[in-house]
């Protein structure tokens, strides 16, 4: 209780705004050089409402394509059994969408949060399903040809994984169908409500049930279901129902956004506190076949994939649920603390439950898992059983030709990289609670970054010669300059943010490289650089929040198997 209220007061603080020095162009110097970056991501959306705006299907709609290959100025295509889809994905387009909100805030200029406006009232007037589901996300995609959602390429459901919407510029352009899309959301991706069985697949079709006034049996954590409850979907419909609940107080979504984070809360491990990836097991329907051979013997059908895999060895701590290496380290900690923190900033009191749940989980990993001497996390199980070094012992679902591994293939520790960093510069922030000070400085100096601050704004020493360009880093630099306001965050991140023009700007989009040929309209470069000019201006509030999501389309692609965007069409060079 004791931490409960010391987190709620240094919460209302940050909200109320005291103790907080407001930042303004005069205590930063705005320069020439700042307003050149804001010109040019000006240029930049020019061009791309310019290339993306629709001219192939002859309707004239105020739709935009997901990119543009830079050499011919012809949109990018999804190649599905020999065809060719222009895409239109708007879960592709919500980081986007912040950059011509945040334009139009910092120039007075509205013609650039009006096309994004434009583009979610067409989505609801004329793409959305009866219930008021919307043809978007991993799945799905609208063709700008035709103007038909595409899907067969692969599940052709719904699909959410880390997209966090920009929900309040849909709110401010249409309440009655936001609400209903968020509500629909939900209907479609939970199965059984007493237990909160859900799953990232979100079914078509389906009439909206009893909702939020379903009756939830709090289950015991790990039970035998029909969805896969992934945080990575979780994710998205906590912040979806938290959001719902801001815009008009419904407090069933309230409710049920506590009760879905609660059961990821309740799964952790008992002795460590750490985890979980996913709080259910997949109901085995058929016995596993051992040893495993292929792919298929990898499926949630035969139940739960790590104790398939791990159990000979590891016993009952092999579960997919405490899995703590790779990806689902980020997923359970940056990406899902990261919103969650933000969450609660935003929600006030209300985000309370969000605020202490998450940063108990960051304080475990902190204090159990992360190794400052190597500024890294080593792979290991949530009851603490590390694996660095050690070998699979067999194929299954945690080593598989697709995952580029195999079973000789030894655990290796995950770096730290800038988004933990900007995940515990937030977290100290809005708990003031020193092991995220402390955690953050270690990794600052592992990144390179040199000295933060012994304490917030005290013997600061930044290495402003370090390497890096990456938008990730002027979000982590932002994040430090909001929990302790010292000039030397500001510098660095315009050193970061230079160098990250210099280096992506190319033929008027932001690219990964000189030699990639697909500019991502999504980028979020741009949105860092508004970020950045909002806080130099002293006018925070005039750029969306960046959240942490991003959007992407998973599928069977022509020559490259089942892929994600990111490979298939993003990563190409000349």
């Amino acid at each position: 209780m004791k931490y409960l209220n010391t987190a709620f007061a240094v919460l209302i603080l940050v909200l109320s705004g005291a103790g907080v020095s407001g930042c303004n162009s005069e205590d930063s110097g705005y320069t020439d050089q700042d307003r050149e970056r804001l010109e040019l991501v000006r240029e930049y959306a020019y061009r791309v409402l310019e290339a993306g705006a629709d001219r192939w299907s002859g309707q004239n709609t105020p739709l935009l394509a997901d990119g543009i290959n830079v050499d011919t100025g012809e949109p990018v295509v999804w190649r599905y059994d020999g065809e060719e889809y222009i895409i239109s994905n708007m879960a592709n387009q919500q980081n986007l969408f912040r950059v011509l909100t945040g334009l139009s805030n910092l120039t007075e200029d509205n013609h650039y949060k009006e096309a994004a406006q434009a583009s979610i009232r067409y989505h609801f007037d004329h793409l959305s399903s009866e219930c008021g589901l919307l043809r978007w996300g991993g799945h799905q995609f609208i063709e700008l040809e035709n103007l038909d959602y595409v899907g067969h390429f692969d599940a052709n459901q719904h699909e959410f994984k880390n997209n966090f919407p920009y929900y309040e510029l849909m709110w401010e352009t249409d309440q009655e169908a936001t609400t209903r899309f968020l509500r629909a959301f939900w209907n479609a991706h939970i199965f059984d409500w007493e237990t909160l069985d859900m799953n990232r697949h979100g079914r078509w079709g389906l009439e909206m049930g009893d909702l939020w006034e379903n009756e939830f049996g709090d289950p015991e954590p790990f039970f035998e279901g029909d969805g896969l409850t992934f945080i990575n979907a979780g994710s998205d419909l906590i912040y979806a129902a938290g959001l719902l609940h801001q815009f008009n107080g419904e407090q069933g979504a309230l409710d049920w956004a506590h009760r879905l984070h609660g059961m990821y809360v309740a799964a952790r491990h008992p002795d460590t506190g750490l985890g979980v990836y996913q709080y259910s097991k997949p109901i085995r329907r058929e016995e596993p076949v051992l040893p495993m051979t292929t792919e298929r013997h990898t499926w949630a059908t035969y139940g739960d994939r790590a104790e398939n895999q791990f159990s000979p060895e590891f016993g009952e701590v092999a579960r997919e649920g405490w899995v703590m290496w790779g990806n689902r380290v980020k997923s359970i900690y940056v990406i899902n603390g990261f919103m969650q923190l933000g969450l609660a900033e935003a929600m006030g009191e209300d985000g309370m439950e969000f605020l202490e749940g998450t940063a108990s989980g960051l304080r475990a990993l902190a204090e159990q898992v992360y190794d400052p001497q190597e500024n890294h996390f080593p792979p290991m199980w949530a009851d603490g059983t590390v694996l660095t070094g050690k070998t699979a012992p067999r194929f299954g679902y945690y080593c598989r030709a697709d995952l580029n591994c195999d079973p000789d293939s030894v655990w290796e520790p995950l770096k730290v990289d800038m988004e933990f960093l900007m995940t515990y510069a937030r977290a100290f922030r809005l708990t003031g609670d020193d092991i995220f000070w402390d955690t953050a400085r270690q990794m600052a100096r592992g990144l390179g970054l040199g000295e933060i601050g012994r304490r917030p704004s005290q013997e600061v020493a930044l290495n402003m010669d370090a390497e890096g360009s990456g938008y990730e880093e002027i979000f982590a630099l932002l994040e430090l300059y909001r929990a302790a306001e010292h000039p030397d965050y500001l510098e660095r991140a315009r050193i970061v943010a230079d160098r990250m023009v210099a280096e992506h700007y190319h033929n008027g989009f932001f690219l990964p490289s000189r030699n990639h040929v697909n500019a991502n309209f999504d980028a979020l470069e741009p949105l860092a650089l508004l970020t950045l000019d909002a806080v130099l201006q002293g006018t925070p509030e005039n750029v969306p929040a960046y959240v942490g999501g991003r959007g992407y389309i998973h599928g069977r692609y022509d020559g490259f198997g089942r892929t994600r965007d990111h490979i298939a069409i993003w990563s190409q060079r000349r």
